[in-house]
C-alpha cells in the first residue's frame, strides 16, 4: 500500500489501494477467517483453534452401532472364559479341601478306628467342611463299618472305589447319587482308589 506524504500532515493510505481492498471478499467465523472466498468453504475452512464442522457433530450413529457390536463380541467370548476359570478355581479348592479332610482322617484310621462323622475331627473349627458351592463335604466311613458298604460309592462296574472311607463333594449342582455313571454324580468332586485319586468324578469314571 503506497502512502501519500503531504509536508505538515500525517501520512495517509492512498484512496485507489483502499478501493481495492473494499472489493476483496472476506468470510468471516466465529474465531477465524477465510480469505477470497465469496461463501465460506467448510473444507478449507476451519476455525482458529483447528476443529472443523465435522469434528463438533460426534459420533453418527453408524459408528455407534460398530462400538457396541465389537463390545458385544467381546463379551461373548470373555464372559464364558471367566465363568470357567471360576468353576476351575472352584473344583481346585475342594481337592485341596478333600486332602486336607482325608488326612486328618488317616491319622484316625492308624488309630484303628474312624470317627462316625466329620464333626468329630473338626476340634478347633479347622477343617473346611463347607465346599465352594455351598454344601457340606459328604463322608461314608467304611472301614470297620461293614453295614455302610452298601451305600459305598461304586464305579461303572458297581464296585466300590474305596476301601477305607469316601469323601466327596456334589459338585455345582448338589446333588449325587452312589454310582458315579448317575447323570447327577458327574460333576461330583470325589476321593477314589483310597485316595490315589481326587478330582471329578467324570474323570475318574468317564
Amino acid at each position: 500500500m503506497k502512502l501519500l506524504v503531504i509536508p505538515g500532515m500525517p501520512l495517509i493510505p492512498d484512496l485507489k489501494e483502499i478501493r481495492f481492498l473494499e472489493k476483496i471478499p472476506v468470510v468471516l467465523s466465529a474465531k477465524g477467517y477465510c480469505r477470497n472466498h465469496p461463501e465460506p468453504d467448510r473444507a478449507s475452512c476451519r476455525f482458529a483453534g483447528g476443529r472443523s464442522n465435522r469434528g463438533e457433530s460426534g459420533f453418527t450413529l453408524v459408528e455407534i452401532a460398530v462400538v457396541i457390536m465389537i463390545v458385544g463380541i467381546l463379551a461373548s467370548i470373555a464372559v464364558p472364559n471367566y465363568l470357567r476359570y471360576l468353576e476351575k478355581n472352584k473344583e481346585t479348592t475342594a481337592i485341596l479341601d478333600i486332602n486336607m479332610i482325608a488326612s486328618r482322617l488317616a491319622g484316625h484310621k492308624l488309630e484303628g478306628v474312624l470317627p462316625a462323622n466329620l464333626a468329630q475331627i473338626n476340634s478347633g473349627n479347622t477343617l473346611p467342611l463347607i465346599d465352594p458351592w455351598g454344601n457340606p463335604y459328604r463322608y461314608l466311613p467304611l472301614y470297620g463299618y461293614p453295614g455302610n458298604q452298601n451305600n459305598a460309592r461304586k464305579d461303572h462296574n458297581l464296585h466300590p472305589i474305596n476301601s477305607d472311607f469316601d469323601l466327596y463333594s456334589m459338585g455345582p449342582d448338589g446333588k449325587s447319587q452312589t454310582p458315579l455313571q448317575n447323570g447327577q454324580s458327574r460333576d461330583d468332586v470325589i476321593r477314589a482308589n483310597d485316595g490315589a485319586f481326587v478330582g471329578k468324578a467324570s474323570t475318574y469314571d468317564p
